[in-house]
């Protein structure tokens, strides 16, 4: 296993910037992971700790010793691509084996690595098939395994279950978290799908457009978003946000349609700020309900969702359109009339200007 740190690394390519001082320590053994939309900088940041590419600028030290200028083959880094990479002329064996050939071991000790690596990954069968006879599944485990005969001191993985299909990628999920507790080793594993950090990560680090947004638990970021990009970025669905103005102790709807009382630390978070600001409520956190209750406020339904488990309700309040979690077996058609009150905990607010989370 191998810590790793990244101070103030920067990559531009012309005038384009791909990183701007990304600052990353992580831990012995993490699981960590790099979560940010397409062209946010991910595979960058990526490539310069793989020693792929050259930052402008910056320190990348493994283990407290500066790799910054060393090869890719100094570093000892295991890399996992996307497209898997296999060589299409050789078997699964013979893949897996070419790391290993370099390094003057005997047949025996190659062949023990080996089986060793396809018992783990349950693809002991395969190893007489090429890659044109395997499924995507099946060929991303004998990637991993190609990456892991090595016995590196980190895996680096960019995207590796984007071309599966979604059952597979559920499966995988799952068996990624499984064996990188089994070996005990560090995962530096970068994505674009939110569901795949959530359920996978020790930690996340948020990207956007090369700077990072916040870096912390999964549970901390969803709960506790630094800035109204994360906030949007993370969970599925995506946040309820409205334009609000604040006064006498009150959230206002720029509209007018909606109000929203907040609690004495709530009021105290606001700091003086009175415009320009924007709620945010997630699906969950919002109540449903056929007829008034105290502190309710009225809406119409516009769509329902329903997805087997749960029901997504879009119900229309003023000109704005939130999303409400409802049970799986909530009915109702478009035009009724609902009514709605939100978790006033559960509430996010968000300065309009910067983004900045307020509370």
């Amino acid at each position: 296993m191998s810590n790793l740190e990244v101070h103030n690394l920067s990559k531009h390519f012309g005038r384009v910037r791909a990183v701007e001082a990304i600052n990353l320590d992580i831990k012995d053994g993490e699981f960590m992971v790099l979560l940010g939309p397409t062209a946010a900088g991910k595979t960058t940041t990526l490539r310069c700790v793989a020693g792929v590419e050259k930052p402008d600028q910056g320190i990348i030290k493994m283990d407290g010793v500066d790799i910054t200028q060393l090869s890719p083959a100094e570093r000892d880094i295991a890399f996992v691509f996307q497209t898997y990479a296999l060589y299409p002329r050789k078997s699964a064996y013979e893949n897996m084996a070419f790391p290993l050939e370099a390094r003057d071991l005997s047949k025996q000790a190659i062949d023990t690595r080996i089986r060793e690596i396809a018992d783990l990954l349950q693809i002991t069968e395969l190893l007489d098939r090429r890659p044109a006879a395997m499924s995507g599944g099946q060929q991303q485990r004998v990637a991993l395994g190609r990456a892991m005969v090595r016995q590196p001191r980190m895996f680096l993985m960019d995207e590796p279950l984007t071309n599966l299909d979604f059952k597979l990628r559920v499966e995988m999920r799952a068996e990624l978290k499984r064996l990188q507790r089994e070996l005990d080793t560090t995962f530096f594993y970068v994505t674009n799908d939110q569901i795949e950090a959530m359920s996978m990560a020790d930690r996340i680090a948020v990207l956007n457009e090369g700077v990072l947004q916040q870096i912390d638990t999964p549970e901390h970021i969803y709960n506790h978003p630094a800035n109204l990009f994360v906030a949007q970025f993370v969970g599925n669905p995506r946040i309820n946000t409205i334009p609000c103005n604040y006064e006498n102790g009150t959230l206002h709807s720029v509209d007018g349609s909606l109000t929203v009382p907040l609690q004495a630390w709530q009021r105290d978070a606001m700091k003086g700020k009175t415009q320009n600001l924007i709620l945010g409520i997630r699906s969950e956190d919002i109540a449903l309900y056929a007829s008034e209750q105290p502190h309710t406020m009225m809406a119409s339904v516009y769509i329902l969702e329903p997805l087997g488990d749960r029901t997504y309700v879009d119900v229309q309040i003023g000109k704005y359109t939130l999303k409400v979690r409802a049970d799986a077996d909530y009915h109702a058609d478009s035009d009724d009339t609902v009514h709605i009150a939100f978790d006033i905990d559960r509430l996010h607010v968000f300065d309009a200007d910067t983004g900045i989370t307020v509370f």
